[in-house]
């Protein structure tokens, strides 16, 4: 209860509101501050009372005005707990979002490390040092371009060199993307969660992001329609692919009424498609459907290892390429040209082949474990993916933010649903990591003590 003893002083300040006002606009000033967080569970109303020497009323009906704001949410027999503001809350040190990276499995394969080892040896020894260590025009070479050609080659056709480009990261892509088409003060339609690090980019730039209700197949697209009829929207982000952090991917139908909807109203689109590469069998892009509006991003972050930091952005047009090279210079002058020649070679030799096959051998092996442990409380994941969707029942009666910091001091990459948000109604459910550095065994373990706690129906706050 400490952290709530400046409500007394306030409410004692002199201020002329009724009591209940004043502690509903507590809760929106501290959640406005960063003191309050979405998913945080508020005092019992009887706890409150005593504390602000108040009567059982009056915190019930300041409570009632607190959610009728959209700042609160009240489960019976569970508690208030805050909405939160997740899409206007400025960064601070840095940023305000949770930024636990999903990584693909580490290799396993002795034979494949030592392959991977001899490719990054064969680009060192062999190509020439001093050329490695220039600046070079941004995109790449026509070499690197032919070879993203390749990579993209089931996902995006016809795909030629002229409007791709190798570039640092699909991180830095984003940036470079939203600050072309939004700018400072722009609008970015989303559906209501996404990758927390484009929240931590909007935020950066001022760009606005507005939220769309989302199903099975993505954002609606009544929804969007609607935004851009109400609104003046600069572009429209989606990640369509074992869409992070709900594992769905988008069905054809609704991929072809986006990119309808996109040409009617000349509507520019982000199709984020970090994952398109991670199914055994790929789902085409929507840039397709809609080549003249859409900005496709893919790399090797989410195919081959995290630290491998190349990229390539597929533009609407030759003149549009040229257009977002001069955005990308101005951010990042160029993709590290001793990387780029490693993901080219892997590329070309088949080796990034035989590292997706391998990561999908050991995801399907790591879904299959936590199937076997969470399988009751219906987790959503696709068989070649490494991360899943738990949702928590409501009858828990448990934070996710809770329970992600518990995982997380038990050695499990979980992340709350708050930090996905866009719509100010984070649900009850937290995306978890199978891959990284975790080993199957460990992976086992700690999945167990997952189980035995939820069944026990504890108190993560205090674990």
């Amino acid at each position: 209860m400490e952290k709530y003893r400046h409500w007394q002083q306030a409410l004692h300040a002199g201020e002329k509101k009724p009591a209940y006002v004043l502690i509903a606009d507590l809760i929106e000033a501290d959640i406005e501050k960063g003191f309050l967080q979405a998913r945080d569970r508020l005092p019992p109303l009887r706890d409150l009372a005593a504390l602000l020497s108040l009567n059982y009323t009056t915190v019930t009906r300041a409570y009632k005005e607190a959610a009728n704001r959209g700042l609160i949410d009240s489960h019976p027999g569970s508690g208030s707990y805050v909405k939160g503001r997740t899409t206007s809350l400025p960064p601070r040190n840095g940023s305000n979002v949770e930024m636990t990276m999903n990584m693909p499995p580490e290799l396993e394969d002795h034979a494949l490390q030592q392959l991977v080892r001899e490719d990054i040896l064969q680009v060192t020894q062999t190509a020439q040092l001093n050329h490695l260590l220039r600046y070079q025009d941004f995109g790449g070479t026509n070499q690197d371009k032919e070879a993203g050609v390749w990579l993209l080659r089931e996902l995006v056709q016809p795909l030629h060199t002229d409007r791709i480009l190798v570039c640092p990261g699909i991180h830095s892509t984003l940036v470079a993307l939203l600050s072309l088409l939004c700018g400072r003060k722009g609008t970015l339609c989303v559906g209501h969660l996404v990758y927390p690090g484009l929240k931590a980019i909007a935020a950066q730039l001022g760009v606005a992001l507005v939220a769309t209700p989302c199903d099975q197949d993505g954002p609606l697209v009544k929804a969007i329609e609607a935004l851009c009829k109400a609104e003046q929207i600069s572009a429209l982000y989606l990640n369509p692919t074992l869409q992070n952090p709900t594992t769905h991917t988008m069905g054809q139908r609704r991929r072809e009424a986006i990119a309808d909807l996109a040409l009617r109203y000349n509507l520019p689109i982000i199709e984020d498609d970090a994952y398109g590469l991670v199914p055994a069998t790929p789902v085409p892009a929507i840039a397709n459907l809609a080549p003249e509006l859409t900005y496709y991003i893919n790399g090797l972050s989410k195919c081959f290892g995290a630290g491998c930091r190349s990229a390539y952005l597929v533009a609407p047009s030759p003149v549009q390429t040229q257009r977002i090279a001069g955005a990308l210079r101005a951010l990042s002058v160029m993709a590290s040209p001793i990387t780029t020649s490693l993901a080219t070679r892997w590329i070309q030799n088949g080796t990034l082949d035989k590292v997706r096959q391998h990561q999908r051998q050991l995801s399907r092996r790591r879904q299959q474990l936590a199937r076997q442990q969470l399988g009751h409380l219906h987790p959503i994941a696709h068989a070649d993916g490494f991360h899943l969707w738990l949702p928590l029942p409501r009858h828990l009666s448990v934070n996710p933010s809770d329970v992600a910091v518990f995982l997380r001091n038990h050695g499990i990459s979980a992340v709350s649903s708050a930090a996905f948000c866009t719509d100010n109604n984070p649900p009850d459910a937290i995306r978890m990591c199978l891959g990284g550095p975790v080993g199957f065994g460990e992976l086992g373990q700690r999945l167990n003590l997952l189980q035995d706690v939820l069944q026990e129906n504890s108190n993560f706050a205090l674990i």
